[in-house]
């Protein structure tokens, strides 16, 4: 098993479940190659779910947040340009995207807490999704500013890129074609208990009754026959996997064309296109 950063692997019978931790700045100290939070969470999330998927012990896997947060993005995501530092970013939220779209093994998303950026569009991929009724799930990348959870504005206020880190190919999958232009042009919150009413969510539970719940429903996968579990799941993913090929090398590009429209030479150059017109 690979070392890791930013995440944990718990595991108890055949069970394992991924514990993600917050971007702090002693984490920060610690990552490889100065690799940007985020870039390396996705990198790591894409390596442990491709480790534990050829570990045939594991037959079902969660992913959850330490504490009482899934994930919250930085408040910046420092300078693009590095090509070494571009294809990190854009392989690590690659592979772990292809991940959830190939791995035959049941994956159930854990919403302790509030997921934003990365960590809900991840979310959105998962199989099964068992959130905390209160939990704010929402895309940070077109947010202007205007993202606010319990009163503070999350991530960086001047954020106002296509979103590339898989929300452009979930939430059109998962939510219904306005309310995913919503979710992804306005960079709306939606809490679990509104998104389990679309049937976006298929539980939104007390926080009291979160771990019982999730473990009924591992629980439940677990009496199944793995392998009719692995080829049913391949198959209902054909949709998903075909929605990959066709949207997520776009939207990827798509958002690091914005990063490189909205720099200070480029708007000069712009003269204010972007800004108000187009």
């Amino acid at each position: 098993m690979s070392d890791y950063v930013l995440l944990d692997i718990l595991r108890e019978g055949q069970i394992a479940t991924i514990v993600l931790k917050r971007i702090e700045k002693h984490l920060r100290e610690k990552l490889a190659h100065g690799k940007p939070g985020g870039a390396q969470r996705a990198a790591e999330l894409g390596r442990a779910l491709n480790e534990l998927r050829d570990d045939n012990s594991v037959r079902v896997i969660i992913v959850t947040g330490k504490d009482d947060v899934f994930t919250i993005p930085p408040p910046n995501y420092g300078h693009h340009g590095d090509p070494g530092g571009d294809w990190d970013i854009m392989n690590g939220v690659t592979r772990a995207i292809e991940a959830l779209c190939t791995i035959e093994k049941p994956v159930i998303a854990k919403v302790n807490g509030h997921a934003v950026g990365f960590g809900a569009n991840f979310v959105l991929g998962c199989d099964f999704i068992i959130a905390r009724e209160d939990a704010v799930i929402a895309d940070h990348h077109m947010s202007a500013g205007d993202l606010r959870i319990d009163g503070n504005i999350v991530g960086s206020a001047d954020h106002c890129m296509a979103p590339g880190d898989g929300g452009s190919l979930f939430a059109p999958l998962k939510m219904p074609m306005n309310m995913a232009k919503e979710y992804l042009m306005l960079a709306r919150p939606f809490t679990a208990k509104e998104l389990a009413t679309m049937g976006v969510v298929n539980y939104a539970v007390p926080a009291s009754e979160l771990d019982a719940k999730t473990s009924e429903i591992a629980q439940a996968l677990l009496r199944r026959n793995a392998y009719a579990l692995a080829m049913t799941k391949r198959i209902l993913n054909k949709p998903l996997l075909a929605a990959f090929n066709q949207t997520h090398d776009a939207a990827l590009g798509y958002e690091f064309l914005n990063f490189y429209m909205q720099t200070p030479q480029a708007k000069a150059l712009g003269k204010g296109r972007g800004e108000g017109e187009l």
